[in-house]
């Protein structure tokens, strides 16, 4: 009913509560329409991702008080991007990874699995680096990836919680 006359404004609380991904997708779909039409929507959401998704400028509310608020590129550069997961076959391949990469980086074993998180920095020589320490141990891991700063790591990082560095 409140879209109906093409309101300036719109306020939506939390929409996507409870849907399924197919009828959420129609929503993201109906909230960029009517912004790309121009109308100005107040969007809350518990789903970082969605703010990420759908959001020009965000507010990160934490306990009542705005934490931190501006784009989701402007917010994600509060988080370190230079972070790499590098995932081992044994736990020994972990260990010895561990070893010869903590001499140089900042090194963090994951709780549970064969994951290290190492800060190594972001440009190509920095990983690559990392890399060839590696290869000189004849340490292959079995995957690895770039760890890209979300919308939920600056939450946790802004509001002290340590699940933000895991």
């Amino acid at each position: 009913m409140s879209l109906i006359g093409n309101p300036p404004v719109i306020f939506f609380d939390e929409p996507t509560t409870g849907l399924d991904p197919e009828a959420r997708n129609d929503m993201w779909q109906t909230i960029r329409t009517l912004a790309e039409k121009g109308t100005t929507i107040f969007l809350t959401t518990q789903y970082l991702e969605e703010a990420d998704e759908l959001a020009d400028m965000i507010a990160l509310l934490h306990k009542g008080i705005i934490v931190a608020s501006g784009t989701a590129g402007e917010l994600k550069k509060l988080v370190p991007s230079d972070r790499v997961e590098l995932t081992f076959h044994d736990e020994r391949q972990l260990m010895q990874a561990a070893g010869i990469l903590q001499k140089r980086y900042e090194v963090m074993k994951s709780d549970s699995g064969l994951t290290l998180t190492v800060t190594a920095g972001a440009s190509t020589t920095q990983l690559a680096d990392l890399f060839i320490r590696l290869r000189d141990a004849r340490i292959e891991p079995a995957d690895f990836s770039q760890k890209v700063p979300t919308l939920d790591d600056v939450f946790f990082k802004l509001t002290g919680d340590k699940k933000g560095e895991e």
